[in-house]
C-alpha cells in the first residue's frame, strides 16, 4: 500500500504530509519497504505475465 492514500489515526491528516511524529515514522517505514511495495497486486500480476511472455518468446526464438 502506498502512503499517499493513508490517513493518520493520530492527527487525521494524510500520512504523506507528515504532520505528526506518527505520520513521519510510517512514511519512512513505507518508503524503506522497497521498489515493489507501492505496487498494487494487479500491477504485480501484469508485470509477472509480461515477464513470462518475454521468457516464452526468448525460448521460442532460441529453439
Amino acid at each position: 500500500m502506498t502512503y499517499d492514500r493513508l490517513v493518520c489515526a493520530n492527527c487525521a491528516a494524510p500520512v504523506s504530509q507528515g504532520r505528526c511524529p506518527v505520520c513521519r515514522a510510517n512514511r519512512e517505514r513505507l518508503q524503506q519497504e522497497g521498489p515493489f511495495a507501492g505496487l498494487n497486486p494487479m500491477a504485480l500480476i501484469v508485470l509477472l505475465v509480461v515477464l513470462v511472455a518475454a521468457l516464452v518468446l526468448v525460448a521460442q526464438h532460441t529453439a
